[in-house]
């Protein structure tokens, strides 16, 4: 019975292999990178809609949504989209999230552009559908420094906050994915923490797409550097640290990014 029971786990671990290599495959099909795109740009879409929103609906209905609602719903939103399309796209959202899985080398350099460009078109389709639906109030949920915050303390806050959410990503996710149960509950949880204690102060963005958008549609790109500088700089910097922790990128990563079956763990994924 004690050789039934090992035999049936062994089994049950090839198996999980075999759909994590089929997995990996299709995550580098060329033939689905229209999926990818269309998840990317719907991702986004989502989170731009629910992260500006709140402060858009919080102006329009006299603060029926408060800070900790607006702060939480994006951290809940990122948590069901990669549940729902982490092995999809892999469910980056982010333009600093998509340039630390190319960084850290889990993620291919020629695929980042098109992601971008997908993330920053669904947060301004977000965007526009707020400013149709409620016209500008709430200066369409833009992310500022708080009341009497330089730009230099919300651009340090940003570096800080986007360096800890690249090390939970990274540290979460398999390979250039964010998928699973890990991966959702850290993530979501990590972004509605931070906003918890650091929006009054920048805004807790860490994510370009989702304060250009805001920016751009209502015409005012005067502090949008801090909310491109800060999440780029705080990627580089997680990477940094992700590297200090865990040294060079696996053969998971490798597997999970490109779909190599190498098993030999110093194999290099493709830059």
């Amino acid at each position: 019975m004690k050789k039934s029971f090992h035999k049936t786990r062994q089994n049950a671990a090839q198996q999980g292999r075999m759909v994590q290599k089929q997995a990996s495959l299709d995550f580098l099909d060329p033939a689905h990178e229209w999926r990818r795109i269309f998840a990317e740009t719907w991702g986004t879409f989502l989170l731009v809609l629910v992260a500006a929103g709140g402060g858009v609906v919080a102006a329009k209905s006299g603060g029926a949504v408060t800070l900790g609602m607006q702060v939480v719903a994006p951290g809940l939103m990122v948590m069901a989209i990669i549940y729902f399309m982490g092995t999809v796209s892999g469910a980056h959202l982010n333009p600093a999230v998509t340039l630390a899985f190319a960084v850290r080398r889990n993620f291919p350099w020629r695929r980042v552009p098109a992601y971008v460009l997908a993330q920053l078109f669904g947060g301004v389709a977000a965007t526009q559908f707020l400013h149709a639906m409620f016209g500008s109030v709430g200066a369409l949920g833009a992310t500022l420094p708080g009341s009497d915050i330089s730009n230099g303390t919300a651009l340090a806050m940003e570096v800080v906050l986007t360096a800890g959410l690249v090390n939970t990503i990274l540290g979460t996710a398999s390979g250039a994915r964010n998928i699973g149960t890990n991966g959702a509950i850290a993530v979501g949880g990590y972004i509605a923490l931070a906003g918890l204690w650091a929006a009054p102060i920048s805004g807790a963005s860490m994510n370009p797409a989702r304060s250009f958008a805001p920016d751009l549609v209502r015409g005012d790109l005067g502090t949008t550097w801090i909310y491109i500088v800060g999440p780029v700089l705080g990627a580089l910097i997680g990477v940094a640290f992700e590297w200090i922790l865990k040294g060079k990128p696996t053969v998971a990563g490798a597997i999970a990014a490109q779909g190599s079956l190498d098993t030999d763990d110093t194999a290099k994924p493709d830059a």
